[in-house]
């Protein structure tokens, strides 16, 4: 059975936006109510949005249409998630003290599903301390709250107070709708590939895209771990929920990781880093004054490897293998050398697998066992692989 998710719309110029919201949601397969306040119909008529869901949109409270039903109670007993899209600072005050005088409101209270708030207001409304304090009545009830992002505002101030992006609101929604397995660990990611150059307009890289990392990420934050993302150079957009720290080089990557590593349960080295720099990098452009060019490269430090040798007992490690050829043998070895718990192998002469694409094929490789998987997203890849990290863990105590 689809999730059944109430939203609830309030007065704001942003209102216009959960349209959109609304009729993705529905594409995906969402049973969808909804409700507004009196002055959300000003910027929204009702039937904008019934021609939508195909559904009645509730506004006024003693407006029910069967004499044995309290709507405002009913239509919530057995809803998945509640979501007021966008929330203005009024509906907000109301619901931290409580004052149920709309539908929208008496149903909020009545609700006893999770609960979704995305704030809409000027940037100084938004950041009162009055509007602060009412917003953390309303998460310190258990309420999440997704904040808004800066910009240019309808009032002409800038600052922070649009609505999320629905980017964020279809993210935060899949975030509401997956179990919390990972409550409480942190973890960190390292994703993308590392560049090294050889003079200031040229560099080594590989062909990693980072999507693998990224999704790793994104998996993580939903399942409710603490992440922080180290990310090599991509086009990809940072998961939201993610603290994300740039790097550029294999040296950078190093030092952020290892300065940090200490701090985290799960490690997960999903990166393509560079096995070798320039021991010279030209101050200026090399021109093509000969057919071939030698460049003298050096090793760069083995990140996995010294992670491995300073793991501690609490510390769950995954690396990722990827080799042209006797792919398990290697990565069996890797799982040994460098003292990982968790081994992902990439079978990269696999259709369907490796760089730049949006699916991967690979083995999952413990001391104990190996696992074989067909074609599958990369964000069903990062499920699978952090379910098998919480289970190996679990295992281990």
């Amino acid at each position: 059975m689809s999730k059944k998710i109430i939203i609830g719309i309030t007065g704001s110029i942003a209102a216009f936006k959960s349209v959109q919201l609304i009729s993705d949601l529905i594409k995906k397969g969402y049973q969808i109510e909804v409700m507004m306040s009196e002055s959300a119909t000003r910027f929204i008529t009702p039937i904008c949005i019934q021609s939508l869901t195909k559904r009645k949109v509730y506004v006024d409270t003693f407006d029910d249409e069967n004499p044995a039903i309290i709507t405002h109670v009913d239509i919530v007993k057995d809803a998945d998630l509640f979501m007021v899209v966008p929330a203005s600072a009024h509906t907000i005050a109301k619901l931290a003290y409580g004052m149920a005088d709309n539908m929208l409101t008496s149903a909020f209270l009545a609700a006893t599903c999770p609960k979704l708030i995305a704030p809409a207001m000027n940037v100084h409304m938004y950041e009162n301390a009055i509007t602060q304090r009412n917003m953390q009545i309303l998460k310190d009830a258990g309420v999440t709250f997704v904040e808004p992002v800066s910009g240019l505002l309808a009032c002409g101030d800038v600052g922070k107070g649009k609505l999320a992006d629905e980017d964020i609101l279809l993210e935060m929604i899949d975030y509401m709708f997956t179990p919390k397995v990972l409550k409480n660990k942190k973890i960190l990611v390292s994703a993308g590939p590392t560049q090294e150059s050889i003079d200031p307009v040229r560099f080594i890289t590989n062909h990693s895209s980072g999507k693998m990392g990224y999704a790793l990420a994104r998996s993580a934050f939903l399942m409710g771990g603490d992440v922080t993302l180290i990310s090599g150079p991509t086009h990809l957009n940072k998961p939201y929920g993610v603290k994300t720290i740039d790097i550029i080089t294999a040296q950078q990557m190093h030092d952020e990781i290892i300065n940090r590593v200490q701090d985290f349960d799960y490690i997960i080295m999903s990166a393509a880093v560079g096995d070798y720099r320039c021991q010279n990098i030209a101050q200026e452009k090399i021109k093509k004054h000969e057919d071939t060019l030698t460049l003298q490269l050096q090793k760069n430090q083995d990140i996995l490897l010294e992670m491995g040798q300073h793991k501690k007992p609490h510390q769950i490690i995954c690396g990722f293998a990827m080799e042209t050829q006797d792919l398990i043998e290697n990565a069996k070895e890797k799982l040994l050398k460098k003292n990982c718990d968790m081994i992902v192998a990439n079978h990269l002469k696999t259709k369907g697998a490796g760089f730049q694409g949006d699916t991967n094929v690979v083995s999952i490789l413990t001391s104990e066992s190996i696992h074989h998987y067909d074609i599958m997203s990369k964000n069903e890849l990062a499920f699978e692989i952090l379910n098998q990290m919480k289970k190996w863990e679990e295992q281990k105590c």
